[in-house]
């Protein structure tokens, strides 16, 4: 699967008429693994830290990542662009402070600067997100993370995610960490925000039968599936539009 997956993005670079990859790296699973995938096609591939008021361990699974990358493989180059200082003045522009909305100018802002990058080297920015953020709670910023133009494991489960790194041989430090979206200053993960693991949110996706049958906790997560499905609809369809 990891095999098609590169020859996917090699093939939709080339029709495209673009010259590289670009992918924002978290430390995490998801950006490790699409990162990998996208080495893997032999094309250039730019991989970009973009840290804002980042947790140590977060920026160390990073800059770790980076240098197994570019160890393993030649054409990839990398970027580190910190934006504490400009979120900073971007903050203090507003004298109301909404935490979440500012949880999410920092996933902006940072797309804005992929895509910044993108143009300068003519790349395509490539998605990071999985198949139960993308089209199951729709755990992810509009037009922050979910800004990108191709994205390789967007039909990928958690598990499959993990297990593929895994063969793939991404360091151990990044398959044991907890999955977080490096949005919050109290570093929180995202079982902390949205209440199941992602086990638990694949098991939901996938059930098709009557609640009335579950015990307990699988009617909690039922729940939880179903509330972040409906409030975050607008993230996975496309924009309403009126027509005349």
């Amino acid at each position: 699967m990891n095999q098609k997956i590169s020859n996917w993005l090699k093939e939709y670079l080339e029709k495209a008429d673009m010259d590289c990859f670009i992918v924002g790296i978290s430390g995490g699973v998801d950006s490790a693994l699409v990162s990998t995938l996208c080495a893997q096609t032999g094309k250039k591939t730019i991989v970009v830290s973009l840290p804002i008021y980042q947790a140590s361990d977060q920026l160390e699974r990073t800059y770790n990542h980076i240098s197994w990358l570019k160890e393993k493989y030649s054409n990839v180059e990398s970027f580190e662009f910190d934006l504490t200082d400009t979120f900073k003045i971007f903050k203090s522009l507003f004298p109301i402070e909404n935490k979440l909305a500012l949880a999410n100018s920092r996933s902006r802002l940072r797309m804005v600067t992929l895509y910044q990058i993108a143009g300068t080297y003519k790349g395509l920015v490539v998605g990071t997100g999985n198949k139960v953020e993308d089209f199951g709670v729709g755990f992810f910023t509009k037009y922050g993370d979910g800004g990108v133009d191709i994205s390789p494991i967007a039909d990928l489960t958690k598990t499959e995610v993990r297990q593929m790194a895994h063969e793939l041989g991404i360091i151990e430090e990044i398959l044991a960490a907890k999955s977080t979206d490096g949005l919050w200053e109290d570093n929180r993960t995202d079982e902390d925000q949205i209440g199941a693991t992602y086990e638990e949110l694949e098991w939901a996706m996938s059930f098709k039968e009557t609640p009335e049958k579950l015990v307990e906790r699988q009617k909690e997560v039922y729940f939880i599936f179903n509330k972040f499905n409906t409030q975050n609809k607008h993230k996975m369809i496309s924009i309403p539009t009126f027509k005349k």
